[in-house]
Parts: C-alpha cells; sequence; structure tokens
C-alpha cells in the first residue's frame, strides 16, 4: 500500500522541530509526530487521519537519552528490553510488545502515544466506506458510534498499549513540550477517557521525556497480558502491578487495553486496604473485575476479556507480592 501524498521533516534539534511546529500552527497546516512509525505509517496507508506533515523524530538530539530514570521518547522498544539500567519490570513488558522487528523500531513515544483502535476504524478506506464511517472518522458525515449505537459525542475506542500500566505503577511522569513552552505531569494524568482525544497533547506538543523516580527503582513487580497471539498482537487485556517489598500502602495496580485510556486503580487498592489486612487477592481481583467493562472493540468478546481481569489481576499480584493472604 503507498503512503498518500504528505511532506516529511526531518529537524535535527528539538529547538528545531519545535519552531517547525510553531510555522506549521502559525498557517493553520496540520501535522503529526512520528516516532518509530510502526503505527502511525500503517494507518495513514490505510488513508486513517491523515495529516498533510509529518515531522519525524528519529535524528532530533537527545531524543534516545535512555538512563535507569530518564527515558527519551526516541528510546526503541528492544533497547528497553535489552537495557542493565531501566527497571525490571519495564524490560519485563517492553519484551511481550509486538514481534522482535518490531521492537527495533518502535518507540517508547509512539508506544505511549499509541492511537487508540476500534475495529470499526482500523480498517482500509474502502471497507470503511462500505458499511458507512464511524463517529472517530465520519469524514463530515457526522456519523454514529458503531459501537453504542445512535450517539456521537463519545467514542470508545481503545487504548492497546503495553508500556503505560508498568509506568504508572512505578509512578513514572511525563516531560512534554511544544510551542508554548514544556509541562510535567504524572503519567495516569497524561490520558484523556475520550477514544478521539485520547491525552491531554495540545495543538503541536510532543511527549518528549518519561522520568521514573529513583524511589521507584526498588518496587518489585509485574505485568500480565491477554492477547490472541503470543508473539504478535497488541494486548486484549493487561494488568500491571508493583510494590515497595513488605509495605502494601505502596501497591499500586494499572489496567490496560480494556477501556479508552489505561487506568491506575489507586482508590480501589485504597478502599480495600482500609477494609481488609493487606491484598486478599480473589477478593481484589472481583473488585477490579466490578470496577472495570470493556466494550465490544476488540478481536476477543467483552465478556471473556472482563473475566480475564481476574485471572490476570491474581497471576501480577501472585508475582509482585508473592502468596499474599
Amino acid at each position: 500500500m503507498l503512503m498518500p501524498p504528505c511532506e516529511l521533516h526531518h529537524p535535527q534539534t528539538i529547538e528545531e522541530a519545535m519552531a517547525l511546529a510553531r510555522d506549521l500552527n502559525g498557517r493553520g497546516e496540520a501535522f503529526d509526530w512520528v516516532a518509530g512509525g510502526t503505527d502511525i505509517i500503517p494507518n495513514y496507508k490505510w488513508r486513517i487521519n491523515t495529516k498533510p506533515h509529518i515531522i519525524s523524530l528519529a535524528s532530533v538530539e537527545g531524543a534516545t537519552l535512555l538512563t535507569s530514570t530518564t527515558i527519551g521518547c526516541m528510546v526503541r522498544i528492544s533497547d528497553i528490553e535489552h537495557s542493565n539500567v531501566v527497571h525490571p519490570l519495564l524490560r519485563q513488558a517492553a519484551s511481550k510488545i509486538a514481534s522482535s522487528l518490531i521492537r527495533k523500531s518502535a518507540t517508547i513515544g509512539g508506544n505511549l502515544c499509541l492511537d487508540t483502535r476500534c475495529f470499526w476504524y482500523n480498517q482500509g478506506e474502502d471497507w470503511r466506506r462500505s458499511i458507512d464511517w464511524c463517529h472517530k472518522a465520519d469524514c463530515g458525515t457526522g456519523a454514529d458510534c458503531r459501537v453504542i449505537p445512535n450517539q456521537n459525542t463519545l467514542c470508545v475506542a481503545t487504548y492497546q498499549g503495553d508500556l503505560a500500566p508498568n509506568l504508572m505503577v512505578l509512578d513514572a511522569e511525563v516531560v512534554l513540550l511544544g510551542p508554548n513552552g514544556e509541562r510535567r505531569m504524572l503519567l495516569s494524568d497524561f490520558f484523556m477517557l475520550d477514544g478521539m482525544k485520547k491525552n491531554v497533547l495540545e495543538q503541536g506538543e510532543l511527549l518528549w521525556q518519561v522520568i521514573v523516580p529513583e524511589t521507584s527503582m526498588d518496587k518489585v513487580g509485574s505485568y500480565q497480558k491477554l492477547r490472541v497471539r503470543e508473539s504478535w498482537d497488541f494486548p486484549e487485556a493487561g494488568i500491571a502491578s508493583a510494590w515497595l517489598p513488605g509495605d502494601y500502602s505502596s501497591l499500586q495496580v494499572a489496567s490496560t487495553a480494556l477501556e479508552s485510556i489505561p487506568r491506575l486503580h489507586s482508590d480501589l487498592v485504597e478502599q480495600h486496604l482500609r477494609q481488609n489486612n493487606g491484598i486478599e487477592f480473589s477478593v481484589f481481583s472481583d473488585e477490579m473485575y466490578k470496577e472495570i467493562k470493556p466494550v465490544n472493540n476488540t478481536a476477543l468478546p467483552p465478556r471473556y476479556r472482563r473475566s480475564m481481569i481476574r485471572t490476570l489481576t491474581k497471576r501480577s499480584l501472585k508475582l509482585t507480592i508473592g502468596d499474599g493472604i
């Protein structure tokens, strides 16, 4: 499949990239940032949400910085997988992403900023036209959502990235850069419960770095993932957990591929700890099951994905905490 007509830009510094973004914004020219391109390029070939300009971050100085606490947006997934400085939980999660070939191109910035997915949306243009458009890609028709009919105010396309929940349970932050300056926030505050907007990035902004607190390096964690093919697919459900051994108050649990955002379940953990002496795996897994309600827009049916929340949560907690109670 051929790429649609577009202009590709190759800035060499972050200052040059920001200047280019300001210029395109000022001229009213839409553009996308591209890192590894393993998600956005196939979408462009399918004519999904294309823009006339693409700004590549591949040559930008500093974008590949990798330390125990700082990960640049252009760091490859394979580099995280084989790094001896990043947290072991991130290495574990990275090793479960796609295939080894894709991991050599895909980046952490791209993985965190993945477009939400839906089987009414991630199809070729001719297919989408033949069955009518959907709310996310309505092509100006005002089409309704195909998953939740008779409404066009909410997109429920699913976020299916792997790294986000693992970074969340490590209390990671993100550094955003844009024409209006720098912002820094918790990764758990970065995502928006909207399958179209996806995150808080403003026009021209990019996710520049991920910051993992030094204190989180002592955490122990586990990531459990459900997918159709073990060596390839996006997650159909994923549960990550991490804690400082012996300190139940430090426990964090996050989910992915079950809603329009990856979600940190801090309130549920706190409520459970108030009512129990530690974490009761079966009880907490049931509470996770009740809290999360996936919709019918990925390969596996939502009833099965939801039922697997219990299993994945138990497995993750057992590997993180041990035998528990």
